[in-house]
């Protein structure tokens, strides 16, 4: 008979504790690099910035742009100014079902985010709008939005304040007359373009494992394989694609929609354009409601669930739409510091 010495007989027991401990951990951990991995592929983290060739970004633009955010006298009312429809406490979306321009008039269209919108391949759902530069340069005279009647009466108002000479000379210091429209969108997309919003998410991916619950990641790896990625990918989780909404069944089968938006087809009158929409960002979407082009539904998970019948064709069980949810949650961001701020707009001659 062999006899194990007493210091062995005291080692074993805390050799299999740690064992036991130990082993689950570094699986889990495996498990977590392999999510990461798979994430990182498909979606990646966000950039610190939207950068443009066309419009690099300056501190001097972006401080003009932050005031012009916020500037309601250059619209036929005097009520509306970007803030209006993308305030940034609501996270730059304003919660109605569809925007409301001067006089109360009412967008054909729900209110996305202007947050990480930078990037996206163009503007509004339909995509008739190129960039942020012009999405604000034609909302100063778009019909349902500011409402003024020509882009030199835009002009005429911005120039009436000395502030503002000052404000663009030195935002466009090669330019014999900077205040102009287009320097005015300019300056618009250089502050929308510094509007990134790093989550949770962004953390993980950059090798944080405990930025995201354990439910988060679960509905991570359910966002991917039931399919999601195949239209939310790229660091925005969208914004990159064309889609038609509806591919199963009709979207208004399960909405409260008053009627049928034919989407694209309003831009291009091509029969192949109907009902097709730009893919949305899904970045900071459990504080974006209401959801759809048309704001027709109320709740984050309605909307994932409807998604999941007209878009990919499956009825998804209640367990993993809540999965997906809670990874959306991992998708809310920091507001920038300097965007939390609300400037003093120019005022007197």
């Amino acid at each position: 008979m062999i006899i194990m010495p007493v210091e062995e007989k005291r080692i074993w027991p805390f050799t299999l504790l740690i064992l036991l401990l130990v082993v689950p951990l570094v699986a889990f951990a495996a498990d977590d690099e392999a999510l990461r991995q798979r994430a990182s592929q498909i979606l990646g983290p966000l950039p610190s910035a939207m950068p443009s060739e066309e419009n690099p970004i300056t501190p001097e633009k972006v401080r003009l742009g932050k005031i012009l955010f916020y500037e309601p006298r250059i619209s036929v009312d005097g009520t509306v100014s970007c803030s209006k429809c993308h305030p940034i406490a609501l996270y730059a979306a304003d919660g109605l079902r569809k925007a409301v321009g001067h006089n109360c008039k009412e967008n054909p269209r729900n209110d996305p985010t202007v947050f990480n919108a930078a990037s996206q391949i163009s503007e509004h759902w339909i995509g008739n709008r190129t960039s942020v530069e012009d999405q604000a340069k034609q909302a100063v005279i778009g019909p349902p939005a500011f409402g003024m009647p020509s882009y030199e009466s835009v002009e005429k108002v911005l120039r009436g304040y000395k502030q503002y000479e000052t404000l663009f000379r030195a935002a466009f210091p090669s330019d014999k007359e900077p205040v102009t429209v287009d320097n005015f969108a300019k300056a618009i997309g250089a502050f929308e373009r510094t509007l990134v919003t790093p989550a949770p998410f962004d953390a993980f991916l950059k090798g944080t494992a405990d930025a995201m619950t354990a439910e988060q990641k679960k509905g991570l790896g359910t966002f991917i394989d039931q399919g999601c990625i195949g239209c939310h990918f790229s660091p925005y989780v969208g914004g990159q694609m064309y889609q038609k909404f509806g591919i199963f069944e009709p979207y208004e089968k399960y909405t409260k929609s008053e009627k049928v938006d034919e989407g694209r087809y309003a831009v291009t009158k091509s029969e192949s354009d109907k009902y097709i929409f730009k893919v949305p960002v899904l970045r900071n979407a459990a504080m974006t409601p209401p959801y759809f082009h048309d704001g027709s539904v109320d709740k984050l998970t309605d909307a994932v669930w409807i998604m999941g019948k007209i878009q990919l064709g499956k009825d998804l069980p209640g367990e993993q739409v809540q999965d997906i949810v809670s990874f959306l949650h991992a998708l809310t961001g920091e507001i920038p510091e300097e965007a939390r701020t609300i400037p003093v707009l120019p005022s007197g001659e």
